[in-house]
C-alpha cells in the first residue's frame, strides 16, 4: 500500500478512536491522528510490528506520550491572582486626594511649600533644602512637619465627612 490516501482512508478511523481513548478529547485525538499519518508517511520505516495498523498505533501512542511529557513542564495559569494595580475606584480616590493636597499646598507660603516638595517629592535631605532655601536646618524641619500636619488634618476631616 503506497498511496497515502488509501492508507489514511483505511486506518484513520481506528487511529482516531485509539487516540480518543488515550486523551478523552476530540480535538487532541484529531491532532494525534493527523500527526500519526504525517509521521508514518514521512518517516516510513520497515514495520517492527506485525501489522501496519499496530505500527500506526505505536506512532500515535508515542506522540501522545511526548505531548504528555511536554505538558507536564507547563504550569497552568492561576486565574485567581488579583491584579496588583489599583482599580478605577482606588485611582479616582487617589486622584481626589492628590487634588486636595495640591489645593492645600497652593494656599501655603512659597517657602513652606518648596521645603515640603523638595523633601517629599525630590527626597532631598534637610541640610540640602536648608542650603537651597537659605534657612536653618531646624526651620526646614519645622516647615515640613507643619505641612504634613496640615495635610493629615485635612485628610482626617475628609474621612470624617464620609
Amino acid at each position: 500500500m503506497t498511496n497515502f490516501k488509501d492508507l489514511y482512508q483505511q486506518y484513520s478511523t481506528d487511529v482516531y478512536r485509539f487516540a480518543y481513548w488515550l486523551t478523552g478529547d476530540a480535538a487532541e485525538a484529531e491532532d494525534i491522528t493527523s500527526e500519526t499519518f504525517i509521521r508514518a508517511w514521512v518517516n516510513f520505516q520497515p514495520a517492527r510490528t506485525e501489522t501496519l495498523k499496530a505500527y500506526l498505533f505505536t506512532i500515535a501512542r508515542n506522540f501522545h506520550l511526548h505531548q504528555v511529557r511536554q505538558n507536564k513542564r507547563q504550569a497552568a495559569l492561576v486565574e485567581t491572582l488579583a491584579d496588583p494595580n489599583p482599580g478605577p475606584e482606588k485611582l479616582a480616590e487617589q486622584h481626589t486626594e492628590l487634588q486636595l493636597a495640591q489645593k492645600i499646598l497652593r494656599t501655603l507660603p512659597e517657602a513652606d511649600r518648596m521645603a515640603f516638595i523638595l523633601r517629599v517629592e525630590h527626597d532631598l535631605s534637610y541640610a540640602e533644602i536648608a542650603r537651597i532655601l537659605a534657612f536653618s536646618e531646624v526651620a526646614v524641619k519645622v516647615k515640613v512637619h507643619r505641612i504634613r500636619k496640615v495635610l493629615l488634618e485635612a485628610r482626617l476631616e475628609k474621612e470624617a465627612v464620609r
